[in-house]
């Protein structure tokens, strides 16, 4: 007669979180990169998503995962490089993103600035991360603006600088993630 007291700490579990399942057709996330004479842009597909959340708490969990494979910046020659020397795509296919704590409430109407702690993993390497997160609410839908910066050679990447080419050691990224979401009872 225990599996009851855990059915119901596991029933009161769930509705107490709010589960963000994400599209990923309709989500993506944009790189930029900052050289001396100009600056390079690019965007990723988000691959799948879904997040778990108690608003009472901030615990988090679950993944928001991006498809290394798939980074463009508009130069054929400069992705393959990309894919080749930093990223090691073939190698590495998968980015990922765990968080563990959503920092500020949540509201389930209208846009809230919050703060996500978690592990974000690139490289076959996993880092501790926060990122700011813009969070606009409506109905079912939610739409996350997620925006946090890879020190991507402190983490072990090569720099694609070059004796004419000057790059940054950092990479901005910003996370457009779109889905429906259920919030707790």
């Amino acid at each position: 007669m225990k599996i009851l007291p855990i059915l119901a700490i596991l029933i009161c579990n769930t509705q107490a979180q709010a589960v963000f399942n994400v599209d990923a057709s309709e989500s993506h996330a944009a790189f930029t990169l900052g050289d001396v004479l100009h600056t390079v842009h690019g965007t990723f597909r988000v691959k799948r998503g879904s997040i778990r959340f108690d608003p009472s708490t901030g615990t988090a969990s679950g993944e928001i995962v991006v498809d290394a494979t798939s980074g463009d910046s508009g130069s054929g020659a400069r992705d393959k490089r990309m894919h080749q020397n930093i990223l090691e795509s073939a190698r590495f296919p998968e980015i990922g993103f765990v968080p563990a704590r959503v920092r500020g409430a949540v509201n389930s109407s209208g846009e809230s600035k919050l703060e996500i702690d978690g592990t974000f993993t690139i490289h076959g390497a996993s880092h501790p991360l926060t990122a700011a997160a813009i969070v606009t609410a409506s109905g079912d839908r939610l739409q996350t603006k997620v925006h946090f910066v890879v020190p991507y050679v402190a983490w072990g990447m090569k720099n694609p600088s070059t004796l004419f080419l000057r790059v940054g050691e950092t990479v901005d990224i910003d996370l457009d993630a779109s889905g429906h979401i259920a919030w707790p009872h």
